[in-house]
């Protein structure tokens, strides 16, 4: 057991909520990763407070139960947060019963009509772009007309790929990119790393943050995420990032480990 190992193994005696990614986590489009079973099984029966927060919005808290259900995993609803909750409670703070033209799949569209949105694409207070695999030339200039009349420009999340099974599949940064180009309007992304939708996740877990982790496997949003909030991280590299890249970014993951499997050993070995 190497020093961050045990350093890790040391801190989970003090950790009550855990805020954890999916995709490149829990799984690679359907297929379970090692030790997920028994890392969601720990949670459980340690009691610790546990959030799966991911930054796609394809999918509704439900979408996902059943996602992990089918999987094999029984998680309640209530434990999901996704980005397309965090934007829609975000825009009913801002424009209570506003409109939006959106360019998304389920989740992200039944989020908005849970928040008071109403649909609209001729004059909407937002133009909010999530992932989805019905994208078009004629969404796109729907969007770019509708921005250049004055709706505000938003994205679920910033990033810019996903992964899957066969490689990684464009996500959100990506699919808005055309559309910020050319408007010349920058978007706002609520996803992580904002730190609106890691206070949403504290709250949702009732824990401080200095009682909590981010498990999560990308540096350009889980990592830095807990760093701009002041959560340790917890970097596994069965997702986007390896090992090499690491090193190349300013700020550093508080622990790096292969995977959630690895997670789990070090909190039995440390008897947590």
């Amino acid at each position: 057991m190497n020093k961050n190992e045990t350093a890790l193994g040391d801190r989970l005696a003090s950790v009550r909520g855990i805020i954890s990614d999916m995709d490149g986590v829990i799984y690679h489009g359907n297929q379970l990763l090692p030790g997920v079973p028994e890392f969601i099984q720990w949670l459980q029966e340690s009691g610790r407070q546990y959030l799966f927060l991911t930054n796609s919005s394809e999918r509704s808290p439900r979408e996902l139960q059943e996602k992990l259900r089918r999987l094999g995993l029984d998680v309640p609803v209530e434990n999901f947060l996704t980005s397309a909750l965090a934007t829609a409670g975000f825009l009913k703070s801002q424009v209570p019963g506003g409109s939006v033209y959106a360019v998304g799949e389920a989740g992200l569209i039944s989020a908005l009509y849970d928040a008071g949105f109403s649909m609209n694409d001729v004059d909407p207070d937002y133009v909010v772009i999530g992932e989805t695999r019905s994208y078009s030339f004629e969404k796109i200039e729907k969007a770019i007309n509708l921005v250049n009349r004055g709706a505000k420009l938003i994205g679920t999340n910033p990033d810019l790929t996903g992964p899957v099974e066969s490689g990684i599949v464009p996500a959100c940064g990506a699919l808005i990119k055309p559309i910020e180009l050319a408007t010349g309007k920058t978007p706002y992304f609520v996803g992580k790393p904002n730190p609106l939708m890691m206070r949403q996740a504290l709250k949702r877990i009732e824990c401080r943050r200095e009682e909590s982790l981010i498990v999560g496997d990308r540096m350009d949003t889980d990592v830095i995420a807990g760093v701009e909030a002041e959560i340790e991280t917890v970097l596994v590299l069965s997702g986007v990032t390896s090992r090499e890249e690491v090193s190349r970014f300013a700020y550093q993951p508080s622990y790096v480990l292969s995977g959630v499997d690895q997670l789990v050993s070090l909190a039995r070995a440390a008897g947590v």
